[in-house]
């Protein structure tokens, strides 16, 4: 089946723009020879830009004048179908507004020509979205979320790993931090960096990754061993980064979908937040909770003199003991 002109809203966050990769192919695949756009928001336009049969166009996601620029320029394009992977309100209000006859989206029939119901929020995000397609007609994605990755990231990546003499090295890639809204998500340092001694005394060094929220933390950590690489990789980078690695410790966080791109294991620490929803698509099994875990309690920032228990805890030695287990140490 071929159009003349499409779109896919998919606006972030970083974690969700990943998890609906395999679903753009899926997309991009059944209207093979037409003209594909991917409406996304700034930060997400690098996880696209070595793709070779993808447009992107690219709005802030906040504030009223970025959404009328974004609004302007849809209907311009005349676009024939809209397939909506946010979900989102604004996506809603760009769908109603696009002028596109068939209008593909979860939400009110009164927008889209072609949606399904789905009240059922513990459903992972790649399913809700592999049923969403389904109705349009297009057969299931493969479940493994990709970056679109350049030969100028393979060289950059390959440059600092012989840098930092890595090159053939066994390390372990680990994400400690969490966007400032949720610190709640975060293990506490002492655990972090309790694991990580225990993982150098196995021969793995660590390498402490993250952007420019997570420098403080990761400077901190790093003090204790290992090497600090915050901000030093783009997304795609990241995910080239991850190929060399033995496997990533993380919390539920944009890194950690980033790091199932590459097909390595990697082992989620989920503690306010419903892992069954979210987790890295490939990688349920390898989600680490406390035996008691408060999920999905949604504190973002926990009340003074009281600790999360859900990741306070989640002991260094019961993820050493899972690694393992696994037979990744």
């Amino acid at each position: 089946m071929s159009a003349a002109k499409i779109l896919i809203i998919k606006l972030g966050a970083l974690g969700d723009v990943i998890i609906a990769t395999p679903h753009i192919e899926q997309i991009l695949r059944h209207h093979r020879g037409a003209a594909v756009w991917l409406l996304t928001a700034p930060d997400y336009t690098g996880l696209f830009s070595a793709h070779p049969h993808l447009q992107v166009a690219a709005f802030p996601r906040k504030g009223l004048r970025p959404m009328f620029a974004a609004l302007r320029w849809l209907r311009q394009q005349r676009f024939d179908i809209i397939y909506d992977l946010q979900g989102s309100q604004r996506s809603a209000l760009f769908s109603a507004l696009s002028g596109a006859p068939q209008r593909v989206g979860l939400g009110s029939p009164r927008i889209y020509s072609q949606t399904v119901r789905d009240d059922d929020r513990s459903r992972h995000i790649f399913t809700r979205l592999a049923h969403l397609l389904e109705i349009a007609g297009i057969a299931p994605a493969d479940p493994r979320p990709q970056v679109s990755v350049s030969a100028t990231d393979e060289a950059q990546v390959q440059a600092w790993l012989r840098e930092h003499r890595l090159a053939g090295r066994a390390f372990v890639l680990m994400h400690a931090g969490s966007s400032a809204g949720w610190p709640s998500k975060r293990w506490e340092d002492t655990h972090v960096r309790a694991l990580a001694d225990e993982l150098h005394g196995r021969g793995l060094e660590s390498l402490w990754v993250g952007g420019k929220q997570d420098a403080v933390l990761n400077a901190r950590l790093a003090a204790g061993g290992g090497i600090d690489a915050s901000c030093r990789f783009s997304i795609p980078q990241l995910s080239v980064l991850a190929r060399h690695a033995r496997f990533a410790v993380t919390t539920d966080s944009g890194p950690m979908h980033v790091f199932a791109t590459a097909g390595i294991p990697v082992y989620a620490l989920f503690g306010p937040t419903d892992w069954r929803r979210s987790h890295a698509v490939g990688q349920a099994q390898r989600v680490l909770t406390h035996a008691v875990p408060c999920s999905p309690c949604h504190l973002r920032v926990c009340p003074p003199n009281r600790r999360h228990r859900c990741l306070s805890d989640l002991a260094p030695a019961q993820v050493l003991q899972r690694l393992q287990a696994d037979g990744m140490i």
